[in-house]
């Protein structure tokens, strides 16, 4: 008979297991959630004509090759992946980047692996330490897990402000970094990340979100991994692949942190996304043609609204920018819904900033008609409760007006 050590051993590790399964099944808050429950805030439904830059999605899609490669393995949707086409889209991934495929675990996107993270390394004790304005979801999580969450507010430069976030709790578990920012789409220069690594609480782990690194300039830190060092890096087939709603994604660091991700519920990859995202990976020229076209006309549309006298805030490095519009943004949000225009959410640390999704030319150009046409009417009043708001029960106490 085992003794009440090995007993409690076993109980320890069962209680871990069910626990982890539990927090896991809490809703994954993803990009696509937000902004579908900003859309569900107001009445109506979004018009078949409408412009849908919101949800910081790639309006070309999925690359042809990605295509093809969907069409050719959806006959044997039917079956899992008996190809083991996810050893070798984690092989692949390895091989691009000087990693080990022990490196690499791949998920239906990358929120998932950002809340196990979180998940993983918080706790009453163990704070998330996070931007204001950032991506959300990361706070999500530190609910379930009831983790204080400390939001500090970025630089003078728009950058994330690494040496008050690192100052910010000598006990925190996780501190995140979303490079290039959501929803402002500025960049943290690799230095100053690379000095939180070195100057981070011992025990506290660097979360890196690079959804949108590869349509900035900015240099990426996966070497970082290779060194081993306390630090998980996010990256998505969702933005600049074009696979939002096919979801394909990954976490990416030394074996023994990736392992503690492995406990949350992960089900088996769907063999579209699979297939497709090793479509994209070996075409070479997919990841600078589309980086080019995002910021020909991101650079379009913000050279006119510079002209034009408003004012964008920083300098993006995304397919996002924010605009400083000088009167509620909720007011403006509603006033190109009528438009027939939709753009992102608010952020409550700004009130009067809205987000705007980099679409096609053509969704820019009537962006910029709409947006002109509402700036020149009075400021729309608009106050909390005047239309019927959405309580979404995954973001806690936060009712969605935008």
């Amino acid at each position: 008979m085992a003794g009440t050590d090995d007993r409690t051993s076993v109980i320890g590790r069962r209680s871990f297991l069910w626990t982890a399964a539990f927090a896991a099944a809490a809703p994954i808050v993803s990009e696509a959630t937000l902004a579908r429950a900003a859309r569900a805030s107001f009445l109506g439904e979004v018009p078949p004509d409408a412009v849908l830059i919101n949800a910081n999605e790639n309006p070309l899609g999925p690359s042809k090759a990605a295509c093809e490669a969907i069409a050719s393995i959806a006959p044997d949707g039917g079956r899992y992946d008996r190809w083991d086409n996810g050893d070798k889209l984690i092989q692949l991934i390895a091989d691009q980047n000087g990693l080990k495929p022990e490196n690499i675990a791949v998920y239906a996107g990358s929120s998932e692996p950002l809340h196990y993270t979180v998940l993983a390394f918080t706790s009453p004790g163990r704070s998330l330490v996070i931007a204001d304005p950032s991506y959300e979801s990361p706070m999500v999580a530190a609910k379930v897990t009831g983790a204080k969450v400390l939001k500090v507010g970025l630089g003078p430069d728009y950058a994330h402000d690494v040496k008050a976030m690192i100052a910010a709790d000598p006990s925190a578990g996780v501190i995140y970094i979303c490079n290039p920012n959501n929803p402002t789409g500025t960049t943290t220069p690799r230095e100053q990340i690379l000095w939180a690594l070195e100057n981070k609480p011992a025990g506290s782990i660097l979360l890196v979100d690079e959804a949108y690194t590869h349509l900035s300039d900015q240099p990426n830190v996966l070497d970082q991994v290779a060194a081993g060092k306390d630090l998980i890096v996010l990256r998505t087939f969702s933005k600049v692949y074009g696979m939002a709603g096919i979801r394909c994604g990954m976490a990416i660091g030394r074996p023994d942190l990736i392992a503690r991700l492995q406990p949350y519920l992960q089900n088996p990859m769907p063999v579209t996304a699979l297939a497709a995202a090793i479509a994209s990976l070996q075409d070479p020229e997919l990841v600078p043609t589309r980086k080019k076209w995002i910021a020909n006309t991101r650079a379009e549309t913000i050279g006119w609204l510079k002209q034009a006298g408003y004012k964008p805030i920083g300098e993006s490095q995304s397919n996002c920018f924010m605009i400083d519009t000088g009167r509620n943004g909720h007011g403006v949000i509603e006033a190109l819904r009528a438009r027939k225009v939709y753009i992102g959410r608010i952020w409550p640390v700004w009130p009067d900033a809205v987000r705007v999704t980099v679409g096609s030319p053509d969704d820019m150009q009537k962006f910029r008609v709409a947006f002109q046409d509402v700036m020149a009417q009075p400021a729309m009043a608009w106050a909390p409760g005047q239309r019927p708001g959405r309580h979404d029960p995954r973001m806690g106490n936060s009712t969605f007006l935008s």
